[in-house]
Parts: C-alpha cells; structure tokens; sequence
C-alpha cells in the first residue's frame, strides 16, 4: 500500500515537471517575440503618452505571434520523452492554440453573447461588491497602479487617458487571457486533471496582482489589501478557466476582461478627479447593474446549466483515469500551488 502511494505521488510530480518543462519553453521562446516590447522601454521616454499604448501594443502582438511558435516548436522536440505516451499526443499544439481565437458566423452571437455574461455577471458585480464593501481599495489600485510609469495615463487628462486605456486594456487582456488561460489552462487540462489546470491557472492569475504587495507603497495600507486583489482575480480565474476548456473560446473571455478593465480604470481615474465612490455608484455601477439583472433573468436557464457543467468538470477528478486512486487531495492541491508558483516567477523573470 504504501510503496503504490509512493508511485501515485511520484506520478503526480512527474506529470506537472513535463508540464512546467513546456511551459518553460514556451516561455523562453515567447521572449525572442517579445523584443520590440523591451525596445519601446529603451527608446520611448516612459513619461510619454505613447509610451504605455506602445509597450502593451507591442507586447500582446508578441504574446499572439509567440505561443503558436512555441508550441510547435515544443511538439518538434518531441515532447520531452518517449516513455511518456502522452507526450506523443497527436494533437497538433499550436494550431490547437490558434483555434482559441477562431470566431465564425454560426457562433459570433454566442460568444459575443457569452463575453457580455462573463462581464455583467462576473466582472462586474465582483468589482462593485469589493470597492462597495471596501472603498479603499479604490485608492489602493490607484497608487499601487500610477507608482509605475506605465500607469502615467491616469494622470493624464480625459481624452488621452480614455484612448490610452482602450489600448492598453484590450492589450493587457490579450495578455493575460492568451497566457493564463489559452496557455496554462488549456494546455493543462489536457495534461492533467482538470481541477489542477483550473487550479495552477487560477493561482498564476492571481499572483500577478499580489504582487503589488513587494511595492514599498503597499506598506501604507493594510496588508490583506492584495489578499483581495489575489482572491478576487483567483476567483474569476477559476470561472475563466473552466469557460476555456470547455467551449474552447478565448475571445468571450478577452472581450469581457479588456471591457472590464477599461470601466475599473475609468472608476479609478474618476476617483484620482477627487469624486467619491458614492457618485460613480449612482451615474455608472447602477445602470450596469441593472443590465446584469436583465441579463441574468434573460439567460438564467444557460446559466444554471453552464452552472452545474463547471461542478461536474470539477468533480470529474473522481473519474480522472490519470488520478491514482489513493490519491490525497491535499498533496495534489499544494502541488499545484508549488508549480503554479514555479510558473509564475519563471513567467516574471523570462516575460
């Protein structure tokens, strides 16, 4: 019994090394693409109002162009080993990857439909219950954001600031969608058992805004403040990733987090005006609110069952014929927080 526990766990460690291995690569590739990116930073004043749209821009056109390669260049090398069947999969990786983004006349009304429900229904009642709840964290994201110079366009006046954050919002999306979910989650569903992807995805996610606590700034505000920024964005994390892998469409998922984005920063750059929460409540989350009600009485029986899909595909680990059956949850989990964090700081250092 316990020699067969010590090979369900060294299995568990095997699978997500061969995973990591590919991410890795998949990272180190991306660099090379990513290069006009760390250009725009040399050459552009980074007090410049180009210099943020240009940076983005530039960054998620490498992300686009730098998963594809990768992938294929990952399925040249073989997948790492031949003892490993499931490394030989036959599944073509980087045109498995392109097929994320493919949007056609059958299905644009759904997934334009399903981008609308993912930012009224997640997006957004999350943000107004947590600055409603909290109001200080408003000013919170609005320093932590503005102490880098790629946040100076809060700075700016209306115009600039509203150009510059549909640029850079629709970029950061691309971003973080292609990778977070397009990548991590995708490639790690079919990898793993579908709760590690949703998981290892969810966590890498949220790592990327807890990070403002390493920010000096961060030290004047209490420090379960990017405790809620990690918990709300692991949150939608986990609803994103589990909408991935099962319509495998990445476009809902980019439309309702850039247009999110562009709303929170426009709550922020309002606040940063001297207005409080209050009126931001009345002249722009209620009417969006109320959309989300409508739509959620609308769509209510698609979203019950969309609903119940995503508990049953967490639940299918149970069914998983690569879960060992003495498999202990528990050590699964903080696998998946090891390598998920493995993931992250590679993805800080590399990209």
């Amino acid at each position: 019994m316990i020699e067969q526990e010590k090979k369900s766990y060294s299995k568990l460690v095997e699978d997500r090394t061969y995973f990591f291995i590919e991410i890795l690569i998949v990272f180190i590739v991306t660099i090379f693409f990513l290069i006009p990116s760390f250009l725009v930073e040399f050459f552009i004043d980074n007090n410049s109002i180009f210099f943020a749209p240009l940076f983005f821009s530039t960054k998620a056109l490498g992300i686009l162009f730098g998963i594809p390669v990768s992938l294929l260049i990952v399925q040249k090398l073989g997948k790492f080993s031949t003892e490993s069947p499931r490394f030989q999969s036959k599944v073509n990786l980087w045109i498995g990857h392109l097929k994320l983004f493919k949007i056609s006349k059958s299905n644009v009304k759904f997934q334009l439909l399903f981008g609308l429900l993912l930012l009224f229904l997640i997006f957004i009642p999350v943000d107004f219950i947590t600055s409603l709840l909290i109001p200080e964290v408003l000013d919170y994201q609005a320093v932590m954001l503005t102490s880098d110079p790629k946040g100076n366009y809060f700075l700016e006046d209306f115009q600039i600031f509203i150009i510059s954050a549909i640029i850079i919002h629709i970029s950061v999306a691309i971003i973080e969608e292609s990778i977070a979910r397009g990548l991590i989650a995708k490639r790690g569903a079919e990898n793993l058992p579908i709760i590690s992807a949703v998981l290892i995805s969810s966590i890498y996610f949220g790592l990327g805004h807890f990070t403002y606590l390493l920010n000096p700034l961060s030290s004047n505000y209490p420090i379960w403040f990017p405790f809620i920024w990690f918990v709300e964005t692991f949150g939608i994390g986990v609803i994103l990733a589990l909408f991935i892998i099962k319509k495998k469409w990445i476009f809902p998922v980019i439309f309702a987090h850039a247009l999110n984005n562009i709303i929170s920063a426009f709550s922020i750059w309002y606040c940063l005006q001297g207005f409080e929460f209050f009126y931001l409540t009345i002249f722009m989350y209620v009417p969006l609110l109320v959309i989300s009600i409508i739509l959620l009485v609308i769509n209510f029986k698609r979203i019950k069952e969309s609903i119940k899909t995503g508990f049953s595909m967490l639940g299918n680990i149970s069914k998983d014929e690569r879960k060992p059956k003495s498999l202990d949850v528990l050590i699964t989990i903080m696998l998946d927080f090891v390598f998920a964090c493995l993931i992250f700081l590679v993805g800080i250092l590399i990209i």
